[in-house]
C-alpha cells in the first residue's frame, strides 16, 4: 500500500481534537484504517495514573461571541482554534472588561490566533488574533460555549511488529491538538508511513513498537500500562514532533545524550543541511515522560523546526501552507535509513585477518597511481578498519563523518563480498 503522508495531514486537518473526545477518536480511526495492526487502548476517566488523573471526555459543539449588533466573533465553526481547550459550557451576557479577561491573543503576532488549553483547571475562554480582538466594539456581549464533560475514556492506539529479536525500536507521536499541521499532524502522519514500511519488511531482525496518543497524559498512561515491557525491550526510540516543514532538522537529545537513539539520529543527520542539536534541557514533548528518571528509556526527540522555535508554532499560521510533501517525505527518509541500518548491518565484524585483498574482488584498483584512490575505495577501507564487532554502524558513520545511507550501502556491499559478517 502506497502512503501519501501529505494526504493524511490534509484529511485530518479540519478535525477538532483534544486529549479526549470525538475528534481524537475519529483521527485515530482514520490511521487505524491505513495500518490495521494499530489497536485502541482505553483508560477510564478519573483513573489514577502515577501522579495524574485521567480527565473526563470533553465534547465541544459550538462557541462564539455575539456583539450588540448580533455579529459573531471568535466563531468556533470557522476556526477551531478560537476555543480554549476544555472550556466549560457557558451562555450569558457579560461586560467587555470581564470578557477580555477570557480572551487570549499574541500581541507581537497581531494576525495570529493562538492555541490555548486549560485541561486540569476549570475555566473557559476564547482565542483571537490581536487584530480580531480590536474589532470587539460595544460594552455588552453574549458568550456561548456549547460543550459538555462526561465520564468515558482517554484513548490511544498502538501496534507492535515482532522480529527475530524481542528488542524493540520505538516510535511515538501525539494526536491531541486542533488544526495545526506541523505541530499536530506531521508526526502521526510520518509515523503511519514508518509503521507501514516496517509492516512490509520481510524477516525482520528487530521488533518495532508504534504508539499515537494524546500528549503528556497519553504517554503517562502508556508507561503506566507497559512500563516493564518498555524497560525490558526498548533499545532505541524516537518521539516525532513537528516533522513536516522544509527548514532545519532538529535532534532533541535524551537526558544523558548517550543512548543508541542519540547515536542513530546523529548519524542519520550527517550531511543534512541546517541541523540543530538541542539538549534535554529544551525538551517539550513526550520525551519528558520516556526519559524521566524512574522510566529512563533510550528515547530522543526528532523534529524539523523544533516546537517553540518557529513563530507559527501553536497558532493558526501552522497550517497546510507551512508543511510540504517534500518536508514530510524527507523526515520519513531519516527514520527509514535508521531502520535500514538496524535490519541490514547494525553491527559488522571483519571476517579476514589483516586487510582483505580488495582488488581480486574488484573492489580496489589494480593499478596504483599518484593522486590516491577514489573516495568510494577509501570509504570501503575505512569501514573495514572500524568493523570490529563492537562499534555499531551509527558510531562508524560518525567517526568517518559520512552519511549513514552511504555507509549502509557500502557495508552491505562488503557483506555480500564475504568480507564482513
Amino acid at each position: 500500500m502506497k502512503i501519501n503522508i501529505f494526504k493524511i495531514v490534509k484529511d485530518l486537518f479540519p478535525i477538532h481534537r483534544s486529549i479526549t473526545g470525538p475528534g481524537i477518536k475519529a483521527s485515530m480511526k482514520y490511521i487505524e484504517n491505513i495500518v490495521q495492526e494499530f489497536k485502541r487502548i482505553k483508560f477510564k476517566s478519573e483513573t489514577k495514573v502515577f501522579d495524574w488523573l485521567v480527565p473526563n471526555e470533553w465534547i465541544i459543539k459550538d462557541a462564539y461571541i455575539l456583539d450588540e449588533k448580533n455579529k459573531k466573533h471568535a466563531d468556533f465553526k470557522k476556526n477551531n482554534l478560537h476555543i480554549v481547550g476544555f472550556s466549560y459550557p457557558i451562555k450569558k451576557f457579560i461586560k467587555k472588561k470581564e470578557l477580555f479577561n477570557h480572551i487570549f491573543t499574541i500581541k507581537n503576532l497581531p494576525t495570529s490566533i493562538p492555541y490555548v488549553t486549560s485541561y486540569y483547571k476549570k475555566n473557559w475562554g476564547f482565542c483571537m488574533s490581536e487584530s480580531q480582538k480590536k474589532k470587539l466594539k460595544g460594552n455588552k456581549f453574549k458568550v456561548v460555549i456549547d460543550s459538555q464533560f462526561k465520564k468515558g475514556h482517554l484513548e490511544l492506539t498502538h501496534c507492535v511488529f515482532p522480529g527475530k529479536s524481542k528488542k524493540e525500536i520505538f516510535f511515538s507521536s501525539y494526536l491531541c491538538h486542533p488544526s495545526m499541521a506541523n505541530n499536530e499532524l506531521s508526526g502521526p502522519a510520518v509515523l503511519t508511513k514508518i509503521a507501514n514500511y516496517v509492516k512490509n519488511l520481510k524477516n525482520r531482525k528487530y521488533s518495532y513498537r508504534f504508539v499515537i496518543l494524546p500528549e503528556t497524559i497519553g504517554s503517562i498512561c502508556y508507561i503506566n500500562k507497559f512500563r516493564k515491557q518498555l524497560k525490558k525491550n526498548i533499545i532505541c526510540g524516537f518521539n516525532l514532533s513537528c516533522v513536516g516543514d522544509d527548514n532545519s532538522y532538529s535532534h532533541i537529545s535524551s537526558r544523558e545524550n548517550n543512548t543508541l537513539a542519540d547515536q542513530a539520529l546523529s548519524a542519520a543527520l550527517i550531511n543534512k543541511k541546517k541541523v540543530k542539536n538541542y539538549s534535554f534541557l529544551t525538551r517539550g514533548s513526550d520525551e519528558r515522560q520516556y526519559c524521566s528518571p524512574l522510566v529512563d528509556l533510550p528515547v530522543c526527540g526528532f523534529s524539523r523546526s523544533k516546537y517553540f522555535e518557529f513563530k507559527e508554532y501553536h497558532t493558526d499560521k501552522d497550517n497546510l501552507e507551512y508543511v510540504s510533501e517534500k518536508g514530510l517525505e524527507n523526515s520519513f527518509d531519516v527514520m527509514k535509513t535508521i531502520i535500514d541500518a538496524f535490519e541490514n548491518c547494525y553491527l559488522a565484524k571483519s571476517k579476514i585477518i589483516c586487510e582483505p585483498m580488495l582488488s581480486k574482488r574488484k573492489l580496489h584498483p589494480t593499478i596504483s597511481v599518484k593522486g590516491g584512490y577514489p573516495e568510494s575505495v577509501i570509504l570501503r577501507r575505512d569501514i573495514i578498519a572500524y568493523s570490529d564487532g563492537k562499534k555499531n554502524i551509527f558510531q562508524i558513520s560518525k567517526i568517518l563523518n559520512k552519511s549513514l545511507k552511504l555507509v549502509i550501502n557500502e557495508t552491505i556491499n562488503l557483506k555480500n563480498n564475504d568480507i564482513l559478517s
